[in-house]
């Protein structure tokens, strides 16, 4: 890991799943495109500050027929001291025909199963019952009834975050779908993001 400063210019993207973030960090030892899930809580513009740079590697991925090659770092952390509009230059290196990161982390590639992965041919409908079954022989066992559940949507989103507190700090490392609503959902419950101290902080009437 390296710490150094650097330059991040943040530019939202709306795509089929709602709007998204992509970054491009502007550094001494070069630029790198970011695609970090925690990008999603940022609004748009350019940051200034130190930021520890986990990985440095190549990205290749196709969209729209065309096949992409980026380099790309990863982030183990920022610490940001200011921010700025973007410039029409930030803007034009940061194109919007750019692939939602969700759509290209879910969609691996095909992989044809191995002989020993084919279903086994079926020689019979009826379905032996475990021996400590009661069902009748040839019959499936009921499945057991799902437990009731007294969570409410936003306890079941934020996990163990919930209860909200007047200051929130999100666990980046949770899925980037997930993180996108809690974002989205802290900003109708009436939070904003405190880029400095990367919290959200709910805003007083």
């Amino acid at each position: 890991m390296i710490s150094i400063a650097g330059q991040l210019a943040i530019r939202t993207i709306t795509g089929r799943n709602g709007p998204f973030n992509v970054g491009r960090l502007v550094t001494s030892i070069g630029e790198f495109v970011i695609k970090d899930p925690g990008l999603d809580q940022y609004t748009e513009g350019k940051y200034q500050g130190d930021f520890a740079i986990t990985q440095i590697r190549p990205s290749y991925y196709t969209h729209g027929g065309r096949l992409v090659v980026e380099i790309r770092a990863e982030l183990g952390g920022m610490s940001l001291d200011d921010v700025t509009n973007l410039s029409a230059e930030d803007e034009e290196q940061l194109s919007t025909t750019v692939l939602d990161p969700l759509e290209e982390e879910s969609s691996p590639p095909a992989v044809k199963p191995s002989k020993a992965q084919q279903p086994a041919a079926r020689t019979s409908t009826l379905i032996a019952a475990p021996a400590d079954s009661d069902e009748p022989f040839g019959m499936k066992p009921t499945a057991p009834a799902a437990p009731n559940s007294d969570e409410s949507p936003d306890e079941e989103l934020f996990g163990t975050v919930w209860p909200l507190a007047d200051t929130v700090k999100l666990d980046p490392t949770v899925d980037r779908q997930r993180l996108r609503a809690q974002c989205a959902r802290l900003g109708e419950l009436g939070y904003s993001l405190d880029f400095k101290l990367q919290v959200w902080n709910r805003r007083t009437p």
